[in-house]
């Protein structure tokens, strides 16, 4: 099959010789045909079925007749917000417009409505009354239950009763997409088919569902936000295809069923999934407007996993990809590679070699292929399993035979590493390479924070386990004369964050001598622990009660001590040293934070006793002689940039 783009126009349709296509499949998103983005990867998994597939692209969602360009389709349509929820993709945490959209032709903005999928799947049941829609990708995958919805301060239903849409294919959705496009094409009408996994579905009468798990219902988690970590808590536990079971969620006229995950991918499957005849390019219809900015990074990069054990309480994945980690062969990576070696304006530079988490490779353990993930215990937190496989051996493997490939001059790891699961292995030969071959320069980390209280509700290892790595970084470093270092990401106000512990983290960075140009606040986004926590004040790992910063005020001086020595973050940093009675902080000496006001007496500036525990021992930093520089003064032709966004 020869490489080309699917049609995005009818015109492109009847070059085809199709009078009407299987499915359209309408996108937020600009039509990029890449494996980085949903969209390409269901199409042509549908394509190679035999399907017919049409791509309608950023609709007009102002104009009822703009679904109905391909005509009906004769098995229905498939909508997805794209690869970013479309909230996130539109508003700051702060709720202000964002002013660019790097998944839209020329980065404009104001091409797809907010809350996308409602809105395109009520055009088409407008359009076509008895059509069977399904919705996908991230945006639905997230609100498939009733969820929190942060941008409206409110709690909301599952995205199927707001939509009109009879079906969710959540996750990855290649196995259940497919399932449900042949029962489809063999007459099954869309409200019989309750019976794939990987997929929620409505219905009057959840008699029929077997072995499932009742939920609270939609009224009453509404009425009681308690009720929601309850739930949440269980849906959870039943994020795996091993031994997960089906979720009832009842609502005021039926109910909503999840059934249990779709299996994950053998090595196969994935490798024969990267493997369609995608362009791997924007269509061409947007070069006029500049091209997608998205590609920039995607282009030149290879996506070897997916699924992640690392546990997060502020990450999707669980609820999206799973914790089962599925991999690409070497052979398939490979061979991406060598066909990116034969693109005109390939520079030699590997962008990225990756996934959720770089250096996950393979499942956590031998037991979760055969009896699923454990429902109530974690692979690495609060610390590492004792039955976890924290081998780096196929990883550095597949980077030698990278590096190695003609054309190829470096390869680079910007998915990101953990660090905890690094040090779990016992030897330092992933890292040494990693230091050596795939580092330029900084390696960006996530430590998050350093108040173990804080890290806890994160999900994130101790503050110790982040110091033994930044001490056999700069060890390594050392030995080997290069001048590396490392950029900590940090967040602001995460639930369990008090100002006290947003000033430990500043006094930290004081001692550190870094000043991060730019900060993460906390984002809640649906269907993370963290987003329950943040609207119940509840952990529901456990059911303890949670400090939750919701002030406006306070939350801008948690993120202001990050950066406490911004000129503009002046006031706030003040403030919110009288207010936690940090008032030692402020003054002349070389332990303060700021200096006094005019007139104003100010501290000598050492250290209290109770604190000095927890300052960072000397050495015990990535950057430089413990000097009080910032990344810009380290790096002055570089700009640290912001987090890398999956899909």
């Amino acid at each position: 099959m020869s490489e080309q783009f699917l049609p995005l126009t009818p015109s492109e349709m009847r070059e085809r010789g199709w009078e009407r296509p299987d499915f359209v499949y309408i996108t937020g998103d600009a039509y990029v045909d890449h494996p980085s983005f949903g969209t390409a990867i269901i199409s042509r998994v549908l394509e190679s079925f035999g399907y017919r597939v049409c791509i309608l692209s950023q609709p007009d969602w102002k104009t009822e007749t703009s679904v109905q360009v391909f005509g009906r389709p004769r098995l229905g349509f498939l909508i997805s917000a794209g690869n970013m929820d479309s909230m996130v993709n539109h508003y700051y945490v702060s709720r202000k417009r964002r002013k660019t959209d790097a998944y839209t032709p020329g980065g404009k903005t104001g091409k797809r409505p907010d809350r996308a999928v409602t809105v395109y799947s009520r055009l088409v049941r407008k359009s076509y009354p008895d059509i069977p829609i399904i919705l996908g990708g991230i945006e639905a995958s997230l609100r498939r239950m009733a969820h929190y919805d942060y941008w409206s301060d409110s709690f909301r239903p599952s995205v199927l009763m707001e939509s009109q849409a009879d079906l969710i294919s959540y996750g990855m959705g290649e196995k259940s997409i497919a399932e449900i496009a042949e029962a489809l094409s063999a007459g099954i009408a869309v409200r019989d088919i309750t019976f794939v996994a990987g997929t929620v579905y409505r219905t009057e009468s959840a008699d029929s569902v077997y072995d499932g798990i009742r939920l609270p219902s939609y009224e009453e988690m509404k009425k009681e936000p308690a009720l929601y970590a309850d739930s949440f808590r269980v849906q959870y536990r039943n994020t795996d295809p091993v031994n997960g079971k089906a979720l009832i969620e009842p609502y005021a006229d039926g109910y909503v069923v999840q059934n249990p995950p779709q299996p994950p991918l053998t090595t196969q499957e994935m490798d024969d999934i990267y493997a369609l005849p995608y362009t791997r390019r924007a269509h061409p219809s947007y070069d006029a407007a500049g091209g997608v900015p998205a590609m920039a990074e995607i282009r030149f990069s290879l996506v070897s996993s997916r699924g992640c054990f690392g546990g997060c309480s502020f990450c999707s994945l669980t609820f999206h990809q799973g914790r089962t980690v599925q991999v690409r062969s070497h052979e398939s990576l490979l061979e991406e590679a060598r066909r990116m070696t034969e693109e005109p304006d390939f520079k030699g530079y590997i962008h990225d070699v990756g996934g959720p988490t770089a250096n996950f490779r393979h499942p956590s353990c031998q037991k979760q292929l055969k009896s699923g993930v454990c429902p109530n215990r974690q692979c690495l937190f609060p610390r590492p399993c004792p039955n976890l496989d924290a081998g780096h051996r196929d990883y550095l493997e597949l980077l030698r035979k990278l590096r190695a490939l003609p054309g190829v001059k470096k390869v680079f790891i910007r998915s990101g590493i953990r660090f905890d699961y690094l040090l779990a292995e016992g030897n330092d030969a992933f890292l040494r390479e990693l230091v050596m071959h795939h580092v330029s320069g900084q390696l960006k980390v996530a430590p998050e924070h350093v108040a173990d209280a804080v890290l806890y509700r994160m999900g994130k290892p101790e503050n110790a386990v982040y110091e033994a790595f930044v001490r056999k970084y700069e060890s390594l470093n050392e030995k080997l004369g290069l001048k590396q270092y490392l950029v900590p990401y940090l967040m602001s106000s995460h639930p369990g964050s008090t100002l006290k512990d947003a000033v430990q983290l500043a006094e930290y960075l004081r001692d550190l001598g870094y000043m991060p140009q730019q900060v993460q606040d906390f984002y809640p986004t649906p269907s993370t622990l963290s987003t329950v926590m943040y609207y119940t004040g509840i952990d529901p790992r456990d059911g303890s009660n949670v400090y939750v910063c919701r002030n406006s005020r306070e939350k801008m001086m948690q993120r202001a001590l990050i950066q406490y020595r911004d000129p503009a973050n002046y006031d706030l940093v003040h403030e919110a040293l009288v207010k936690t009675g940090r008032e030692d902080l402020i003054g002349y000496g070389p332990g303060c934070l700021i200096r006094p006001r005019k007139g104003e007496k100010g501290k000598e500036g050492e250290p209290r006793q109770a604190d000095a525990a927890q300052r960072p021992r000397k050495g015990g930093t990535a950057l430089p002689n413990r000097k009080k520089k910032t990344i810009r003064n380290i790096h002055p032709k570089k700009k640290e940039s912001g987090r890398k966004t999956g899909p």
